[in-house]
């Protein structure tokens, strides 16, 4: 019985072993730079805002014609404190040139150089200066969504449902007169509520985890430890503002993911359609991925991401 249980222990240790490896490669993978070199239309290390180095951005156009483009927002993650808008995070994204659609890929400050709310700040910040700059660039200001993955995903989040919040929005950065809102996010495993996070991997049996403690991504994000920023925490988290105006969503979250855990993307689900409705969100538990996972960008579930996008960035008007 004993030589039983051992085994199955060791299994368990060996899956939880095996995501993380998995986890950790993908995103090491992804940490080269992706392959744009056969993009013919192009803008680099373009500034949309002069606050800091780190508020830049990248157009990329479809190769032919003359737009207006709808425009995916490319934002990419990192744990808050690392990744970058030219890295491999941004390939899925630039499938959709493929499809007519524009790809802009964003940076923001880094918690190593600021912490919340400067990284929405910059978010919303790059949505206006699109605006207020489509015609120049041939994209479609109105037809704008927000794409991204782990800390990217919760910034698509969060600025799909805080649209209109002024106190997530600093307006000296440039173009106030424009509209930081987006008309579509996609969120691939984002946190959502990060009080929560060491809780439910425990729960999952992927603990012990240390979300909460002082040197954590998420408190450095957000300047301390959480337990002692309850406030703080409240006005990060994507769900503090859902609303029934709030944009369309499309969740996505592997079942196995070891780092932020499913269960925040289901309680995200669950509170939307408590308070908003079935029409304001869609949600898809991907079984097997981790955190990362390449099952994300099989052809299958591209065409998913691409069936949302076009259902609310290509209908007429």
């Amino acid at each position: 019985m004993k030589n039983q249980i051992k085994k199955s222990y060791l299994n368990v240790l060996g899956l939880i072993i095996s995501m993380l490896i998995i986890s950790t490669v993908c995103f090491a993978q992804r940490s080269g730079k992706a392959n744009t070199e056969n993009i013919k239309r192009k803008w680099l290390d373009v500034a949309y805002a002069s606050q800091s180095q780190a508020q830049k951005l990248d157009i990329y156009l479809p190769d032919e014609g003359d737009g207006p483009f709808p425009v995916i927002i490319s934002i990419h993650g990192g744990a808050f404190k690392g990744g970058d808008k030219a890295d491999g995070q941004v390939t899925p994204m630039l499938e959709g040139l493929k499809r007519r659609y524009a790809v802009v890929s964003i940076n923001y400050r880094l918690s190593g150089e600021a912490i919340f709310p400067a990284q929405i700040y910059d978010v919303k910040a790059a949505v206006r200066w699109i605006r207020a700059n489509a015609n120049q660039y041939k994209l479609n200001g109105e037809k704008m969504a927000a794409w991204g993955g782990s800390a990217g995903g919760h910034l698509s989040a969060l600025l799909g449902t805080s649209g209109g919040v002024k106190e997530l929005e600093d307006l000296t950065q440039g173009n106030a007169t424009q509209s930081s809102r987006v008309i579509a996010v996609v969120d691939w495993f984002g946190p959502t509520d990060f009080m929560k996070m060491d809780e439910q991997l425990n729960e999952s049996g992927f603990g012990p985890s240390n979300h909460n403690e002082a040197d954590s991504p998420e408190s450095r994000y957000l300047g301390a430890k959480l337990s002692d920023i309850p406030l703080q925490v409240e006005l990060a988290n994507p769900m503090t503002y859902i609303h029934v105006h709030m944009p369309p969503i499309l969740i996505q979250h592997g079942s196995l993911d070891t780092m932020v855990p499913v269960q925040q993307s289901i309680i995200f689900a669950e509170k939307i359609k408590k308070y908003v409705g079935d029409d304001r969100f869609e949600f898809d538990i991907i079984e097997g991925a981790g955190h990362g996972d390449p099952l994300f960008e099989t052809p299958e579930n591209m065409n998913r991401v691409f069936s949302f996008l076009d259902k609310h960035l290509k209908k007429p008007a």
